[in-house]
């Protein structure tokens, strides 16, 4: 956080530059007037003023011409120490503002270079011009001392700069990444409700449409069956409007995204499911083998719509009178078998990659809840006439199956 005087400088510049340059001329003419006990005052003032207003009215433009104002600097005071001078911190101001400047706006090679050649510029004319009786340290070691205090100054404020920025910019990206999970979250939200809205409304609706079809064909033939498919009807509206209930409620919850679907089907209702299809016109056979294994929710729930999804499909698109399920039960997974015996050509999910006017979307549907589990699915047609649709699942969803063992 910026303090009041940093945001006047940044704000008034120019101002700021002109106050420091008046300053330093002061301090360059004051520093004139300092020698030694035994050394003699320059006799004329003129020249010393011209090189204290180049060397120092150089500075207004330290933060567009950096490199050019040091030059100028050092040759200014050079002069001056050529003019018997003594290189004293008053006389080195306004090098020493430039020198920062440049360090903090340029690279350390390039405040290095400068920092030298002043310092051999100003050294050399020094030891070269100026009177006898000076100390030979008062030449080289001070110079070099005083113009390498703001040069390393300036290498700091140009570092720390640096660092404060690079933290900006992490948090800019932390930020932007927490933004993009956000949005993932919400987009992955959205799939599994259109997955379950799609389940549940297909099923229902594929299995009332059945029913009252085989009702009304059945009404001058079989009045006796009419009043039990009604009944079944009135069941599958029911159990639709339940589930639907259910979902939708799941845009309502704020709280935790995380909540299970109420109520939340599984395998233990496959009788409930193969009744309604039966009801339907539909007979299915179910066929277990090895022995049942505990699920998770989420296979549990995977499992039950894959199966649904399958004999709704088979209802629609199939001419078939019979499904086959058969849950194969194995140490680490379970597959599922969907079999039927229609002759009529699968739905056009078959290529998945093209549905066509929103058609074919179940077995988009079936695959993704597969993968979302770490499970395989395939489905395609059988040699000997019908559909089949195959998933394995895991039983303990911890990783996905790796690339490349996608069931055949």
């Amino acid at each position: 956080m910026s303090t009041p005087w940093q945001r006047y400088a940044e704000e008034h510049a120019r101002t700021v530059d002109t106050m420091a340059a008046v300053m330093l001329f002061a301090s360059f003419l004051l520093g004139s007037e300092i020698t030694m006990p035994a050394g003699s005052q320059p006799s004329e003032a003129g020249p010393t003023i011209a090189l204290a207003a180049v060397g120092c009215g150089a500075l207004l433009w330290q933060r567009t011409r950096p490199r050019t104002v040091v030059a100028v600097g050092a040759a200014a005071t050079a002069a001056a120490a050529g003019l018997g001078q003594l290189p004293t911190p008053l006389l080195l101001g306004g090098l020493m503002l430039a020198l920062y400047r440049l360090a903090v706006v340029t690279d350390r090679p390039t405040a290095r270079r400068f920092y030298f050649g002043s310092l051999a510029l100003v050294v050399i004319t020094a030891m070269v011009f100026a009177p006898s009786g000076v100390p030979w340290p008062l030449e080289t070691i001070s110079p070099a001392a005083w113009l390498l205090l703001p040069v390393v100054a300036g290498n700091a404020v140009r570092l720390q700069s640096a660092y404060l920025e690079a933290v900006h910019a992490r948090a800019e990206y932390a930020e932007r990444g927490r933004e993009e999970e956000a949005r993932h979250r919400v987009a992955e939200e959205r799939m599994r409700i259109a997955r379950e809205l799609h389940d549940v409304v297909a099923h229902h609706l594929a299995l009332a449409n059945a029913q009252a079809g085989t009702a009304a064909h059945l009404s001058r033939t079989h009045p006796d069956q009419v009043h039990r498919i009604l009944r079944d009807l009135a069941g599958t509206t029911a159990a639709a409007l339940r589930e639907l209930k259910a979902t939708v409620g799941l845009l309502r919850q704020t709280d935790d995204q995380d909540l299970p679907l109420a109520p939340s089907p599984g395998l233990a209702r496959l009788p409930e499911l193969t009744e309604a299809c039966e009801s339907a016109g539909l007979t299915v056979h179910v066929h277990v083998e090895g022995i049942p294994q505990p699920l998770t929710a989420g296979v549990d729930l995977t499992a039950y719509r894959i199966v649904q999804e399958a004999l709704t499909n088979v209802t629609k698109h199939a001419a078939a009178e019979a499904a086959y399920v058969r849950i194969g039960w194995a140490r680490d997974n379970v597959t599922l078998t969907v079999t039927d015996d229609g002759t009529a050509t699968a739905p056009p999910a078959a290529a998945p990659s093209a549905p066509a006017h929103g058609r074919g979307f179940g077995l988009i549907g079936m695959r993704e809840r597969a993968r979302s589990v770490g499970g395989a699915f395939a489905a395609g047609h059988r040699d000997g006439g019908g559909y089949e649709v195959t998933t394995r699942l895991p039983l303990y969803p911890g990783a996905p199956e790796p690339e490349g063992h996608e069931m055949p």
